[in-house]
This record gives C-alpha cells, structure tokens and sequence, in this order.
C-alpha cells in the first residue's frame, strides 16, 4: 500500500494558477511580464502576440501569466496602461491655460512624449495594434477618453466640445501613426520643431474654432 494521495485524490489547482514546481515566482514577478508583454505587443502587434511567446520571454510558465491577468486583452490592457496613460495625461499648465496658445501648448505636450524613448514604446505597441484589431482598438478607445479627451473637454467652450477635442486628438494621433509606425517620409525623418509650428496653429483650430491668422 503506497503513502499519499493519487493523482485523482491530489488537490486540483485552480484554472490559470501555475504549478508550484513548474514557476519560479517572487517580487517583481508581475513587472516582469507588465514589461515584457509590452515589448512583445510593440514588436509584434496585438494578433502576433500570445500569452505563450510573453511567458517565454519573461521566462516563466504560461500558466503564470495567465494567473496574474487572465487572458491576453486583459493582458495588453495591464501592460499598456501603466504607462500610457500617465503619459498621455496633459498636466493642467498645458490645458488650463489661456485658450490663445493652448494648440502650441498641447502639441508641444504631445511630441515631448513621442519623441521619449521610455514613453514611445507602449504608445507604439497601442497604434500598431489598434489599426488592425478589434479588442486592441477597444482598449485604446477607452484609454484616449480617459486620459487626452477629459483632460481636454473641460477647458473648451460648451458648443460642440466633444467634437472639437476629438478633432484636435486625431489630428495628432494621425500624425503620430504616419511619423512613427507607418513612418512616412518626409514626415518620418522631419524636425519636431517643424511638425509642431505646422500642427499647433490646426490643433487650435479645432479646439476653439478661430481660424489661424493668415502670415
């Protein structure tokens, strides 16, 4: 007669909870894979990426990925929003200020994040995915309103403020995803300070409905 349960009688992990002996687990286990996934999504777009090549890369079991945040949405989501949306937040100096100057002030704001290496990767990982993939395109929906679209709104005048937001966001979205993923030239290889004096008179534009003066 043998000692200890049977296979049968051994208890049954939980779906998702990785193995004991299978994961080396610990502090900074989560950062891990947060960072990892998001390398992975910014090489290879949400539909490319899986929980699998993740917990590869990250050097942990699958199960453990999938223990700490489901599946891969929740996954992208997690990864994605530490640090796109604190980065796509604008500080109040740069909306709460005069209306005259905000378009400058905004897209300045904007191309200071771009053209930040630490900042780039997820907003890359974002745009590369959204443009080719439901969840992904939810996911970035739901952070542009939360982060640019109400920091934005409140500062606008009360006749079609939700429209004017978003036509000033996607004039600097669309900017975004010609110069850095689809990297259009000569706008690819163009002078920030060069793109911001062309953009930030429109961005205005569309915030307040002045028309730029005419040089």
């Amino acid at each position: 007669m043998t000692s200890g349960k049977s296979g049968d009688d051994a208890p049954k992990r939980g779906r998702g909870r990785p193995r004991r002996d299978a994961v080396e687990d610990g502090p900074g286990t989560r950062d891990l894979i947060l960072t990892t996934a998001r390398s992975e999504f910014a090489e290879h777009g949400y539909e490319k990426t899986s929980i699998r090549g993740i917990a590869k890369s990250a050097g942990v079991d699958p199960a453990l990925v999938h223990h700490y945040f489901g599946g891969k949405e929740q996954v992208f989501e997690a990864a994605l929003e530490i640090t796109f949306a604190p980065a796509m937040t604008v500080p109040d100096l740069v909306v709460h200020g005069p209306m005259d100057g905000a378009g400058e002030r905004i897209t300045r704001f904007f191309f200071s994040t771009w053209e930040n290496p630490d900042s780039r990767e997820p907003l890359l990982a974002v745009l590369r995915s959204a443009v080719s993939n439901e969840a992904a395109v939810s996911i970035f929906r739901r952070i542009v309103t939360r982060s640019l679209l109400h920091g934005i709104t409140p500062s606008l005048p009360l006749e079609e403020r939700q429209m004017r937001a978003e036509l000033a966001v996607a004039q600097l979205v669309g900017t975004a995803l010609l110069r850095y993923v689809i990297r259009l030239e000569p706008m690819a290889s163009a002078d920030p300070e060069e793109l911001i004096g062309r953009l930030a008179p429109i961005v205005e534009y569309h915030l307040t409905g002045v028309p730029p003066a005419k040089s």
